[in-house]
């Protein structure tokens, strides 16, 4: 191989990347709450959480604020425009002028939400089969949010996707070394879905490897073999987890290129003993909660992104060129994502310079 120069090391790689400036841009942010979030379906609760008549819960949209209440016979979706607390019961009906919004209940008794006023695709058709992995798991049998927390992250929304969607961070986490690493684990394929959605096939995980821990397959969700794990990644930044014994979901709400709402909600199911909840709280709080094994360790190695990439530090590319067949190491998720982003934003990921600035750079040429 020839001796590499200064223009070498200078070009750009000829393997898959994106500009840290996606991360950091108010311009490319604030597209992305107009151009993606106020068009996709956005999960903001759950059916349990407003499981009676009137009850009600409020989120936030692109920047507005929205309420979503029990109607008795389904549920209904506005634009929020009363100080409502986070969740309560209405005294009455909702009477208004605005329009509803669009709203379904769909894959395990998620309520989502759009935006769009026209949305061309239903939940099922815009999430593409990406559930189907776990469809006969959370859809046999009635589940209840038994966890709720939420977090305010200085980061970028993309990264806690991204910490989902690449696995090599795995080896950050000692549990996951300890219980998980083995064969079944390195051939777990990535595998894409329209729309910017993966889900990740399953693998058998040995619990009783980490002192402490026990095994989950007697508490296992319907349809599902012992000790399976799977897990759903939806664009924008929507990831559902199936560890088992206990089902989590993640939701993000975009406050700024440096700043991120995460809501976390863990799932029992709606029969469940008492004695059966608690050893599915415990399974779920001992990784998942907030003082649990993984989840802080995965918001500590985002907030350091999120200090690295933050304005006004250097600009630099993040690669995406791992290829390895699919498996669970191959960064085709982060690909596949990036992709879709860049339909949705009509920018070029690993160059992001928007059509105005392009012209301009020319003319100035």
């Amino acid at each position: 191989m020839p001796p590499r120069n200064h223009k070498n090391w200078l070009a750009k790689p000829k393997v898959e990347s994106v500009s840290s400036e996606i991360y950091s841009s108010q311009k490319i942010f604030d597209e992305e709450i107009e151009s993606i979030f106020s068009k996709v379906w956005v999960p903001v609760c759950h059916i349990s959480e407003m499981y009676n008549e009137l009850d009600y819960r409020t989120s936030q949209i692109a920047g507005y604020n929205i309420i979503v209440y029990n109607t008795g016979d389904g549920v209904r979706a506005y634009r929020n425009y009363d100080s409502w607390a986070p969740a309560g019961k209405l005294q009455a009906p909702i009477v208004t002028v605005e329009p509803q919004l669009h709203c379904e209940v769909k894959h395990g008794g998620m309520v989502w939400v759009t935006l769009d006023p026209n949305p061309t695709q239903s939940v099922e058709e815009w999430t593409a089969g990406a559930f189907d992995c776990i469809a006969d798991a959370i859809d046999t049998e009635e589940m209840e949010v038994f966890h709720y927390h939420k977090a305010i992250i200085n980061t970028n929304y993309k990264l806690w996707h991204d910490t989902n969607s690449e696995f090599y961070h795995d080896f950050m986490h000692y549990f996951n070394r300890v219980s998980g690493f083995n064969d079944e684990y390195f051939a777990r394929k990535n595998v894409p879905f329209d729309n910017g959605h993966v889900n990740v096939s399953s693998f058998t995980v040995n619990y009783t490897e980490y002192d402490g821990f026990e095994d989950r397959g007697e508490l296992s969700f319907p349809n599902l073999p012992s000790n399976q794990w799977y897990m759903v990644d939806l664009f924008p930044g929507f990831n559902f987890n199936l560890r088992g014994s206990a089902y989590r979901s993640d939701s993000v709400t975009p406050l700024g290129p440096n700043k991120v709402l995460i809501e976390f909600r863990g799932y029992g199911l709606r029969k469940d003993t008492p004695e059966e909840r608690r050893t599915r709280i415990n399974h779920h709080n001992s990784i998942w909660g907030p003082f649990g094994r993984n989840l802080h360790e995965d918001l500590i190695g985002v907030a350091g992104q999120g200090t690295t990439m933050r304005e006004g530090t250097e600009a630099r590319n993040i690669l995406h060129g791992r290829h390895e067949n699919g498996t669970i190491h191959d960064e085709v998720g982060m690909r596949h994502y990036y992709a879709e982003w860049g339909k949705y934003l009509d920018l070029d990921p690993s160059n992001p310079v928007f059509p105005e600035v392009e012209e301009e750079i020319i003319a100035a040429e």
